[in-house]
C-alpha cells in the first residue's frame, strides 16, 4: 500500500528537478543572446534579481520580514548570496570569456560533483555505489560535450572556466544548506528573491540604467521573463522541491541535465547545431543520470 505513493512522490521530485534544469538551460541561452546583443553580466544580473524580488515582495511582507519568514536574516543573507546575485554575476561574467556550450557544461557539472560531495560529507547522506558510478558516467559525458570547446579556449578562457566552476560550487552549497537548515522550498524562493532587491541601489550607483534603456523594450522583456521569472525563482522553487522529496545527494545531479538542454534550446533558439560528439556526450549524461536515481 505504501509503494505506489512512495513511487509517485519520487516521480514528482524527479519531474521538479528536470523542470528546474530546463529553466536553467533556457536562462543560459537567453543570457548568451543578451550578451551578444550588448548587455553585460551586471545588466542580466539586475534582470535576474530585481523582477523576482518585486513580485514576491507582497508575499514576504505578509508573512513577516522581521525574521525573513522564519528563516532568519543571517541564514537568509547567506542563501541569497549563494542562490541570488552572487551566483548570477559569476555565471553571466563567464559568458564574456567562453562560449555558451562551455558554460553550460562546467557550471552544472561542478554543481553536481560538489553537491554529491557536500551531501556525503556535510549531511552524512549515504553514497551508494550505483550513484557514485552514475556520477562518474555523467562526468565522462560532460567531458565529451565540452571537449571541442575546451580545445578552442585560450589563456583568457581559464578565467571563464573558473567563474563557472565557482558558480557550480555556490549552487551546490546553496542546495546543501537548504537541506541542512530544512528551509521550505517556497519560503526559500521568496526570501532569496526579496533580499536580492538590494541589487537595485547597487546597480543604480555602480552601473546606471543607460545601457539597459538603450537595448530597447523587447530585449529587456526577454531577459526579465527568462532571468527574473524562469531561471530565477521558478528554477529555484522546483529544485528546492526536488531536494525535499529526493534528498540533497540525488537532487544534486539534476544540474547535469542542463548541458543537453542547453544544446537543444540553443539549437532551436539560436541555430547552434549540436555536433556528433555533443550528441554522444548527451546520451552518456542521460545514462549517468539514470544510474544516479537508483538506490
Amino acid at each position: 500500500m505504501t509503494t505506489a505513493p512512495a513511487s509517485r512522490y519520487t516521480a514528482i521530485g524527479v519531474l521538479c528537478g528536470v523542470g528546474a534544469a530546463v529553466l536553467w538551460a533556457a536562462g543560459f541561452v537567453a543570457a548568451r543572446h543578451g550578451i551578444d546583443q550588448g548587455l553585460t553580466a551586471a545588466d542580466i544580473t539586475f534582470h535576474r534579481c530585481f523582477w523576482a524580488g518585486l513580485i514576491f515582495l507582497p508575499m514576504a511582507w505578509r508573512d513577516g520580514l522581521a525574521d525573513l519568514n522564519g528563516i532568519g536574516w543571517g541564514r537568509g543573507l547567506i542563501l541569497t548570496f549563494l542562490g541570488g546575485p552572487g551566483i548570477a554575476f559569476a555565471s553571466y561574467s563567464g559568458f564574456h570569456l567562453v562560449p555558451l556550450g562551455h558554460g553550460g557544461v562546467i557550471q552544472p557539472s561542478c554543481a553536481a560533483l560538489f553537491g554529491l560531495l557536500l551531501a556525503t560529507v556535510v549531511l552524512m547522506e549515504r553514497l551508494p555505489v550505483r550513484r557514485a558510478i552514475g556520477a562518474g558516467v555523467i562526468v565522462t559525458g560532460l567531458a565529451v560535450i565540452g571537449a571541442e570547446a575546451i580545445a578552442t579556449i585560450g589563456a583568457h578562457g581559464l578565467l571563464g572556466d573558473g567563474l563557472f566552476a565557482l558558480a557550480g560550487l555556490m549552487f551546490a552549497s546553496f542546495g546543501t544548506l537548504l537541506r541542512k537548515w530544512r528551509v521550505p522550498p517556497m519560503r526559500a524562493t521568496v526570501a532569496v528573491s526579496v533580499v536580492s532587491l538590494v541589487i537595485l541601489p547597487i546597480y543604480w550607483i555602480a552601473v546606471g540604467f543607460d545601457r539597459i534603456i538603450a537595448m530597447g523594450f523587447w530585449e529587456n522583456l526577454l531577459q526579465a521573463v527568462f532571468q527574473g521569472l524562469m531561471a530565477g525563482p521558478g528554477a529555484i522553487y522546483l529544485f528546492t522541491r526536488s531536494i525535499v522529496m529526493l534528498g540533497a545527494g540525488r537532487a544534486a545531479v539534476f544540474p547535469t541535465l542542463v548541458p543537453p538542454c542547453v544544446l537543444l534550446i540553443g539549437w532551436l533558439a539560436l541555430g547552434i547545431v549540436p555536433t556528433g560528439l555533443q550528441l554522444v556526450g548527451l546520451l552518456i549524461v542521460l545514462l549517468g543520470f539514470r544510474f544516479t536515481q537508483g538506490k
